[in-house]
C-alpha cells in the first residue's frame, strides 16, 4: 500500500465513530481484549474507548433483546452468545460440522501430532497423497494451527492445538502413546518414542 493510500485509509478510519471501530475489533477478536489494547487498536484515547464500551453494552442489553452481549471477562472485553441462545448456536454448529473425521483426516492429524511442527509438503511426502483439503478441514475444525512460516521456503508449518488435546483427554503431546516399533524410523526424529 502506497503512502497516499495509507493516508486515505487512516482518514477513512478517523471518520468512523469510536463505537463502530471498537465494535469491529470486538467482532473480529477470538479472546478478551483489554481497554488499553482496544484504545491502541482504534487509535483513540482510553476514556473515549471506555465510554464506547459502556454505550455498546447498554445498547446490546436494551430492547429488542439481541442474541449476543458484551462481557467484561478475564481482564478484557468480548462478545458472547447471550444466555438462553446457546442451544440454537450449538444445534447450528452440530448440523454444519460432521461428527467424525475421515480416515484421511485422522491419518494426517496423527502425522502432524507426532512430527510437529511440520509443513504441508512434509505431510504429503509421509502420506504419499495430496493433503491440501484435509489440512484445510483440520484448520477449520481448530484441531491444528499455523505454527510459523519458514522465511527461506515460505512453507507454512503446522502444529496441533489445545482443542485436540482436550478431545484426546491428554495434557500435552508428550502424553501421546509411543509410535509403534513397526514403523520406519526417521533419523531426524530421534526424540520420538
Amino acid at each position: 500500500m502506497s503512502e497516499s493510500e495509507q493516508l486515505v485509509a487512516a482518514n477513512e478510519l478517523a471518520q468512523l465513530p469510536v463505537r463502530a471501530r471498537v465494535e469491529a475489533v470486538l467482532i473480529a477478536a477470538d479472546h478478551p481484549i483489554d481497554t488499553i489494547s482496544l484504545a491502541a487498536a482504534v487509535e483513540t484515547p482510553v476514556p473515549e474507548v471506555a465510554q464506547a464500551l459502556d454505550e455498546l453494552r447498554a445498547d446490546y442489553d436494551a430492547p429488542p433483546v439481541r442474541g449476543f452481549e458484551l462481557r467484561q471477562i478475564a481482564g478484557g472485553w468480548q462478545l458472547y452468545v447471550r444466555a438462553g441462545c446457546e442451544q440454537v448456536v450449538r444445534r447450528m454448529i452440530e448440523e454444519q460440522t460432521p461428527p467424525r473425521l475421515s480416515q484421511a483426516a485422522l491419518e494426517t492429524l496423527s502425522v502432524i501430532a507426532y512430527k510437529q511442527p511440520i509443513s504441508r509438503g512434509q505431510i504429503a511426502s509421509i502420506r504419499a497423497v495430496n493433503v491440501d483439503s484435509v489440512v484445510r478441514t483440520l484448520l477449520a475444525r481448530g484441531l491444528i494451527a499455523e505454527a510459523y512460516v519458514d522465511e527461506q521456503t515460505q512453507a507454512t508449518f503446522f502444529e496441533t492445538t489445545d482443542l485436540l488435546l482436550s478431545h484426546l483427554g491428554i495434557d500435552s503431546i508428550a502424553d501421546l502413546p509411543p509410535i509403534s516399533d513397526l514403523l520406519p524410523e526417521d533419523p531426524e526424529d530421534d526424540d520420538l518414542s
